[in-house]
């Protein structure tokens, strides 16, 4: 008698499940599993593995390559306190460029960076990064689950685990930082100076131990800053020049959203995760391009079947040079591609299954998984390396 695998992800199938070559882009695609050791992986069309790279932190959320071929590469720092039981789940701090071939070119460490770090490939890298807020700072940020601020017993986990360094009461807000390639500050922002507290309330269900949670930061083709608020449900433009922001979706657009990114037309593409969506009793992930002169949504992707496709947290979205979308649905380690039309013509689930190792994110995440952050597809042209060794 054979047992029956008790992972529901993995019993369905792992590797390429759909392939439509002749709609499909063709190319490589980048990944890295959150609960791998330090792989990254690079695999074809047809889901083989055609470069791989081993490095000594796991995964601080993703990889990406540059446009010299370089890998960027954000780890987890190791041996650092749980600021709140969350924070290991998607904390970084360890910025690196690696060459093809392993070899460190240059690295930032910052035991508070998070989430996303846009490497520019000349050494400036663009992040996000948190700050405490104690006192009256803290009691000024409005909305989330009363009394679940990080610090000890005070922050309403049902584990009662809270962080040893936290003083009671502590939120933690978010900041974005650039430096330059010797790690000195070119630009910097706090969101407690610039949003305003009522218009960027935290969601009723959320934890006031992290406001607002930026998980993308990214600099656009004007020189401002493009960032997701996940836990205010908000793509905001930042002005370099003053901190200001410039444009915001409008409510009820996007819900606990990830990954905006700016389209050659100037419109956002975003993974639109759906969690608490206004008006909605069944969730739903979606990818929506939103013009940016009029906040309306242009284009949409969802599964022919809605409820088929849902993210409750992370996701990403590539618009690829011929007009299709490759998308990550991360919580199921899904990579999939579609047409302008939404016809999927490549498909492919991440192998690789794993569990967290920082028992704060073991608790509440136990079971092995196979998910990733994003994923990239490259173009032959983008990866020459690859193809002088092929």
């Amino acid at each position: 008698m054979t047992a029956v695998d008790q992972n529901t992800r993995r019993r369905r199938g792992t590797g390429l499940i759909a392939l439509d070559a002749t709609a499909a882009y063709a190319g490589h695609t980048l990944y890295a599993p959150l609960t791998g050791s330090g792989e990254v992986y690079l695999v074809d069309l047809h889901g083989e593995v055609v470069h791989q790279w081993k490095l000594p932190y796991r995964p601080g959320r993703h990889a990406r390559i540059l446009p010299n071929g370089n890998l960027a590469y954000n780890g987890v720092l190791p041996d650092q306190e749980a600021l709140f039981p969350m924070w290991h789940k998607y904390r970084g701090g360890v910025m690196r460029e690696i060459t093809p071939e392993g070899e460190v070119v240059r690295e930032h460490i910052d035991p508070l960076q998070h989430h996303d770090a846009h490497h520019y490939g000349d050494g400036r890298i663009l992040y996000s990064a948190l700050e405490p807020l104690t006192g009256a700072h803290a009691a000024a940020v409005q909305g989330g689950v009363p009394g679940s601020e990080a610090g000890g017993d005070t922050d309403g986990r049902r584990d009662g685990s809270g962080s040893a360094d936290a003083a009671p009461g502590t939120v933690y807000a978010d900041t974005i930082k650039e430096v330059d390639a010797e790690g000195r500050t070119l630009w910097s922002w706090r969101v407690s100076d610039h949003l305003d507290r009522a218009e960027y309330a935290l969601h009723p269900a959320y934890a006031r131990e992290h406001w607002p949670l930026i998980n993308a930061v990214l600099p656009l083709a004007d020189g401002n800053v493009l960032a997701s608020l996940r836990s205010v449900s908000a793509v905001v433009v930042i002005s370099r020049a003053t901190g200001e922001i410039l444009w915001r979706t409008a409510p009820g657009t996007v819900s606990q959203q990830h990954n905006p990114t700016e389209l050659p037309n100037g419109n956002f593409l975003v993974f639109d995760n759906g969690v608490f969506r206004p008006g909605h009793d069944v969730p739903y992930s979606r990818v929506i391009e939103i013009e940016r002169s009029s906040g309306k949504i242009v284009w949409e992707y969802h599964d022919p079947s809605r409820e088929a496709f849902f993210a409750p947290f992370m996701g990403s979205a590539q618009r690829l040079p011929n007009g299709n979308t490759l998308v990550t649905d991360s919580p199921a380690g899904r990579i999939f591609e579609v047409t302008a039309e939404g016809y999927l013509c490549w498909e492919y689930v991440v192998p690789h299954f794993g569990g967290y190792r920082e028992p704060e994110v073991g608790t509440l995440f136990p079971a092995q998984n196979n998910a990733l952050f994003r994923a990239y597809r490259y173009g032959p042209h983008e990866v020459p390396w690859l193809n002088r060794r092929g």
